[in-house]
């Protein structure tokens, strides 16, 4: 017989639920990720078709990146006068700053809210690690993304553009023509593996951080993970915007779920 806290433990990954059009149990799988098809989150690009055929007119990164945010700054208004008083509202270059000095803190909630709400996957750390719906660390994350310091001037459909503009950048620009990019991630921490861990499959947080280069990995501690991401599931990288607001160098926020990895221990 079950105990209550067995019954309401997390024993899926996810919400049955998504937005872009994949089963959430497909989208973190370890196959989906050997074997990727196109994402997209349903009807972003349909409701701000203007950026998206500016963009096309872009000749570079350079240039696509200024339309971006120029478009991001008329349609959001990250600083806006109400009543002759200078108010700021809620924006993804803020999330995303907060969330490299501190992924587990309001942004990170909010951030990992959003894949939780678009992608269907549930968050497995937020200050602790997360078993169950009603343990204290889930009442925390749930508390921390509906914070109202974010929750304001449509936080999560910013986030949906960034995620569509990022993955615009990769086809155009960045990883034409492939479907995968070497990541590595430095950890201290081998409990996530559930395979021999020099060949093992890791269930990564529904949003984490990778790098481009080994070398910083490195000093993010003893054992460095290496994995091929699928560029689709690529939320950002700090190339991409202006200005660069992670705080990682050559840093990838990456949408989680089950990964087959390589491991090293120098």
């Amino acid at each position: 017989m079950e105990t209550p806290e067995e019954n309401t433990s997390i024993a899926t990954i996810g919400n049955s639920s998504n937005l872009v059009g994949v089963p959430t149990g497909l989208l973190a799988s370890a196959s989906f990720n050997d074997f990727p098809i196109p994402l997209c989150i349903r009807g972003t690009r349909e409701a701000h078709a203007l950026l998206f055929n500016s963009l096309s007119q872009a000749e570079n990164l350079e240039e696509a990146k200024r339309f971006f945010q120029n478009y991001m700054n008329s349609r959001y208004g990250f600083a806006r006068k109400r009543n002759g008083v200078r108010r700021f509202f809620a924006s993804y270059l803020q999330v995303l700053a907060d969330w490299g000095f501190d992924s587990n803190g309001q942004a990170g909630a909010v951030l990992k809210g959003w894949v939780e709400g678009r992608f269907g996957l549930f968050p497995t750390f937020h200050k602790e690690p997360i078993r169950r719906f009603n343990s204290p660390a889930w009442i925390t994350y749930v508390e921390e993304k509906m914070s109202s310091r974010f929750n304001n001037n449509e936080i999560y459909a910013q986030f949906d553009l960034l995620y569509e503009f990022c993955q615009w950048a990769m086809l155009h620009f960045v990883a034409t023509g492939r479907k995968h990019l070497l990541l590595y991630r430095g950890t201290n921490d081998m409990k996530e593996m559930v395979q021999d861990p020099k060949s093992a499959i890791v269930r990564m947080n529904n949003l984490a951080s990778f790098t481009r280069k080994r070398s910083v990995a490195d000093e993010f501690g003893d054992t460095i993970i290496e994995a091929e991401v699928p560029v689709v599931k690529v939320l950002c990288f700090n190339e991409l915007l202006i200005p660069h607001t992670l705080q990682g160098e050559s840093e990838y926020l990456v949408i989680g779920g089950d990964y087959r990895v390589k491991a090293s221990y120098y």
